[in-house]
């Protein structure tokens, strides 16, 4: 197979529309009427307000930062534009954990420029993981493009900084700053409570009317060299244990089927909160990486348990489908892992990054635990939830990788069985502590291992996937889906829809994509597949009893 087709599955970066979570399109939003009309003519008129587009790349926290940043413009009274081309405003919420998703937007610059000269009134900010302190001076030469940069714990500003607040809002920026080591990063200190007010007044203007994100904890404490985020997200903050119940509260109410609970490190929540009494019983410690006291502090199994009790009035969990990324396996617990056996709304799938098979690629990696601890987290997660499905990250030809350590890596893939992949070549990140060694695997080499890790995950996946057919699978159907060849090679009948239905997806609790021919209202229903093909990435099924 050509690199090319390798590299186009290596998800190096995912644009917003790219994600592989379950969202419904939709069209360009409008801004909500005030509910009394004797308010309306106090607004400003709508032709005299921006209309924005926000591009997001990367991570679901990227996402769920986008959705809060496009409700507040929403609010403001800004309409929103479906493409570049036709908006006045244009925010960019970047991705900084591999070059190519900054090399996206540095392309974008030209076109950018061109439609600035078309049109002399539009704007264009740049934000998240890209902006960050240190870099300040550089961002203007690199993005010359761009109006305004703001940093991920600056993105509550927007409106204001732009000057499109109301007269009765708040003035003054919000955003602070503390230090990384030595160096000057934003602090996410802040983001709780704007998060919350946000939730209060309805401000979140959700991608989905299927499935939801709900942070949980900003920033990031871990040690990863290779890692940008703690220095463009901050030191780890929790979110307040009520306030995230209340938001899924909420969610339910709404009619929200799937919660899926965020943060950069979301297995690290609670850590930095106060002791509170209710959590007496709560008496741990980490105990792999960095050693931290955890008594009396909610943790996320305290979360998922307080959510999963969450009932509506004939005793059904309220969130049928609770999720959560991104996991650390420091802070894989014992009381997560039972807390997953335990609650009926946790889906039976978990992301586990683990960058490398080779201890000694960890330790450079900044990683702190081994591939036996690792495999330990796994056997004890697989021996309570036996059909969970895993997912990982990893990084090939990073500083000083051998040969041997390699072939480590493609060794645990193939005892571990993962069921899908997200692999990238190592690209240094400025600022990071990585820089500080030297990349010294040739490019060359990089490409080689990439394509060879993937051809045996692909390998694997499709086993795996293979082990469900003709079995009856719940989906929740979130999409109106354009069939892809590679999805379903060697079978041509798949190109289309039978009987002249519509092409839909979903994915199973475990997080499985699956095709299926239906009618579109199907799409945020719950419906029963029997798995009839199976590919490496996806499968495809028929309604049972249509």
């Amino acid at each position: 197979m050509s690199d090319a087709r390798f590299a186009s599955r290596a998800l190096p970066v995912l644009d917003v529309l790219d994600v592989a979570a379950p969202s419904l399109a939709a069209g360009p939003r409008s801004p909500a009427r005030p509910p009394d009309d004797r308010v309306a003519e106090y607004l400003p008129e709508a032709r005299t307000l921006p209309r924005f587009h926000v591009w997001t790349l990367g991570c679901q926290m990227n996402r769920s930062d986008s959705e809060e940043m496009a409700g507040r413009l929403l609010t403001a009274g800004c309409e929103e534009a479906p493409t570049l081309e036709t908006a006045d405003l244009v925010v960019i919420n970047t991705c900084a954990i591999r070059e190519g998703a900054e090399q996206k937007v540095i392309g974008r610059q030209g076109q950018l420029a061109r439609l600035k000269a078309a049109n002399p009134a539009l704007r264009v900010v740049l934000t998240g993981c890209s902006v960050r302190e240190p870099d300040r001076a550089g961002l203007r030469r690199r993005y010359p493009a761009v109006d305004m940069f703001l940093r991920p714990d600056e993105e509550p500003e927007l409106v204001d900084r732009l000057g499109l607040a109301s007269a009765q809002a708040p003035i003054g920026a919000i955003g602070a700053t503390t230090t990384v080591g030595r160096t000057e990063v934003g602090a996410a200190d802040h983001l709780v409570g704007t998060r919350a007010r946000a939730v209060g007044e309805g401000t979140v203007a959700r991608g989905s009317t299927i499935a939801a994100w709900l942070p949980i904890i900003y920033g990031c404490d871990k040690t990863c060299t290779y890692c940008i985020v703690p220095f463009s997200r901050g030191p780890e903050r929790s979110r307040p244990f009520d306030d995230i119940v209340d938001e899924a509260r909420t969610l339910a109410a709404a009619g929200y089927r799937e919660v899926t609970l965020l943060g950069q490190n979301v297995n690290s929540y609670g850590h930095d909160l106060p002791p509170d009494p209710r959590f007496g019983h709560v008496a741990a410690a980490r105990w792999a990486g960095r050693r931290l006291d955890l008594a009396g502090r909610p943790d996320l199994a305290e979360l998922i348990r307080a959510i999963d009790a969450l009932r509506t009035a004939d005793g059904r969990t309220a969130i049928g489908r609770l999720r959560f990324v991104t996991s650390h396996p420091w802070d894989l617990s014992d009381r997560l892992i039972a807390a997953l056996a335990d609650c009926e709304s946790v889906c039976e799938h978990l992301h586990l990054p683990v960058q490398s098979g080779s201890d000694a690629v960890l330790r450079r990696m900044g990683r702190q635990y081994t591939i036996e601890h690792y495999r330990e987290r796994l056997a004890r997660i697989r021996g309570v939830v036996p059909d969970i499905t895993i997912s990982t990250d990893v990084i090939v030809g990073f500083c000083g990788e051998t040969e041997a350590q390699f072939e480590a890596t493609l060794d645990l893939l193939e005892t571990v069985r993962y069921d899908q992949v997200f692999a990238a070549a190592y690209s240094p990140r400025p600022g990071t502590p990585a820089t500080r060694l030297a990349d010294d695997v040739a490019p060359a080499d990089k490409r080689r291992r990439l394509n060879t890790l993937l051809a045996v995950q692909e390998a694997i996946g499709l086993e795996r996937n293979r082990a469900w057919l003709g079995r009856d699978v719940e989906v929740l159907v979130d999409a109106i889906h354009p069939p892809r060849a590679h999805e379903h090679e060697g079978d041509p009948a798949a190109a289309a829809a039978g009987d002249g239905k519509p092409l839909l997806s979903g994915r199973t609790r475990g997080n499985k994509l699956v095709h299926l021919a239906g009618a579109t209202n199907l799409v945020g229903r719950e419906v029963i597949v029997r798995v009839e093909h199976a590919g490496p990435y996806a499968l495809r099924g028929a309604l049972v009893g249509a």
